[in-house]
């Protein structure tokens, strides 16, 4: 299903109106698609997001002349009109961004407090607690009612399709319902759904739950993640919930349940400017003086707890233990991005990832040669797909991962069929990718193997591999993910149960299992 076959559901209606040019397709999310700096002689600049939320959503709001509301900070209002918009254009199409502004103090207690010091870790399986403030929920909420303000300002007069993105907007959904009562609103949760006693640790988890139930239908990465949110329903709120059919009866109202593994954009543009991996192992081999004949592993994170940077480098100090050949040929080039610095814990994850990258190199690092090479800066997209086609392995270590779009991303990169993806167990991208080679993060010993196994494997295995998993991020792509969710917050409840699923999914009984409830 592309998206040009849901065009005419989302196209701007009565054009003759007073409101021409309204959208019937609103997007509320966190993160702009652009960010702006405006010096001090008024100049703008604009810098695009390198999101794969933006790469998967901006074509529905081009085609449908939509809005994309979202936080802006002073220099992003500085750059729209009074109203917070701004006009982003491209090629004969247009849609229109909206800034929401918020108070400094509001925005840390819902951004940095609730949202990545409860809900974040609340949702985690990680060595970090969640933090319940009651003044950061109450600013959480604030800033919820603030921003669905802006989502029913912009639909008004109409009956839209709004898509409400991830945990920052769990109280949303219920208040644009109120605002805008023939809208059909599809929230998606892009982070993993904890079991539900769990879930019911934090003091307002009825809350969140009954503001993503004023939705038509909520997303989730995986059928696991529908099975923890229908069980939480289940246990905390007064509702029916239809286990087989993915359906809750909320007060009246059907609500659907579905998984929807989103997929990162399949050959982009900007690949083909990228050379060969050829080239670019060249190139990698000049840049961080490495040996041709060496063994080259990347990672590419975000410096949060929930990634296993610590641990991936605990792994590779183990393998150059019982390894001597590989002392000098192997080095793990690990892009960590800086993170939310102004939270502790990401603080700490830094420094502990730091001292265990330099344990590994004053043991094993020969000269020049440093087994693991520590990238923490922003790498633009072009940086790091030449990354991924130089790599022998590309290491994905995560504790806990909703999805995980780096493993997706250089299965699409690797169109000679060659490298090789070592995945977290515990990431949702690995019920989508059964041929890369699994690690359990947790277990320091086979990972060491599981590593060892990537860096020896056959060409004839690797592309037999790689094949597989191309055709299956090829087939459920960006373009896929955002057609299914707008295709269910349009279809009639019988279709939900024919609706397409994605290529490899292994699925889940979904049936009353509440922890020993049942």
């Amino acid at each position: 299903m592309a998206i040009s076959d849901w065009t005419p559901w989302i196209q701007p209606r009565n054009k003759g109106s007073a409101r021409q040019g309204t959208p019937s397709l609103l997007v509320l999310a966190n993160r702009a698609p652009f960010r702006h700096e405006v010096s001090a002689s008024g100049a703008v600049r604009r810098q695009r997001s390198a999101s794969g939320l933006v790469t998967a959503i901006e074509p529905l709001l081009l085609a449908a002349a939509g809005t994309w509301v979202a936080y802006g900070e002073e220099d992003d209002l500085r750059a729209a009109d009074a109203d917070g918009h701004v006009t982003v254009t491209s090629d004969a199409s247009q849609y229109r961004l909206r800034y929401v502004g918020i108070d400094r103090r509001e925005y840390q207690g819902f951004y940095g407090g609730f949202s990545n010091e409860a809900l974040w870790p609340l949702c985690h399986a990680s060595p970090v607690s969640p933090t319940f403030r009651p003044q950061d929920f109450s600013r959480y909420r604030s800033a919820n009612r603030r921003f669905a303000s802006a989502v029913i300002a912009e639909g008004a007069g109409r009956s839209p399709v709004v898509l409400v993105q991830d945990y920052h907007f769990a109280l949303a959904p219920r208040w644009i319902r109120r605002g805008l009562p023939g809208s059909a609103i599809v929230s998606f949760w892009h982070i993993p759904w904890p079991q539900a006693r769990l879930f019911g640790s934090c003091p307002w988890s009825r809350q969140l739950l009954h503001g993503l139930l004023g939705s038509d239908v909520v997303g989730m990465q995986t059928d696991q993640d529908c099975r923890h949110f229908l069980d939480a329903i289940a246990l905390l709120l007064d509702a029916d919930v239809d286990y087989e059919q993915g359906v809750v009866d909320y007060r009246g109202r059907a609500v659907r349940v579905r998984a929807y593994p989103v997929g990162v954009q399949w050959d982009p543009p900007m690949l083909r400017t990228i050379p060969a991996p050829e080239e670019c192992r060249r190139q990698l081999c000049a840049e961080f003086g490495l040996s041709a004949g060496g063994c080259v592993a990347v990672g590419v994170d975000r410096m949060d707890y929930t990634k296993g940077i610590a641990e991936k480098c605990a792994v590779v100090e183990q393998m150059l233990e019982r390894r001597p050949d590989l002392r000098e040929r192997f080095v793990l080039i690990q892009v960590a991005e800086p993170s939310r610095q102004a939270l502790e814990a990401y603080r700490q994850t830094q420094a502990a990832a730091a001292m265990a990258a330099d344990r590994v190199n004053t043991r094993f690092g020969r000269g020049e040669h440093r087994p693991i090479i520590l990238v923490e800066r922003h790498l633009d997209a072009p940086e790091v797909f030449r990354l991924y086609r130089a790599a022998d392995v590309c290491y994905v270590n995560s504790l806990d991962d909703g999805m995980n779009l780096v493993a997706k991303e250089f299965v699409s990169a690797r169109s000679d069929e060659r490298g090789v993806l070592l995945l977290s167990e515990f990431a949702g991208a690995s019920w989508q990718l059964p041929d890369a080679v699994p690690v359990n993060p947790y277990a320091i010993e086979r990972s060491v193997r599981a590593l060892e196994h990537a860096l020896e494997m056959p060409c004839t295995e690797q592309s037999r591999r790689m094949r597989a998993m191309r055709q299956v991020v090829a087939a459920s792509d960006s373009t896929w993910w955002a057609s299914q969710l707008l295709r269910d917050s349009l279809a009639p409840r019988p279709a939900w149960a024919t609706a397409a699923r994605a290529p490899s999914v292994r699925t889940l009984p979904l049936r009353p299992y509440l922890l020993g409830l049942a």
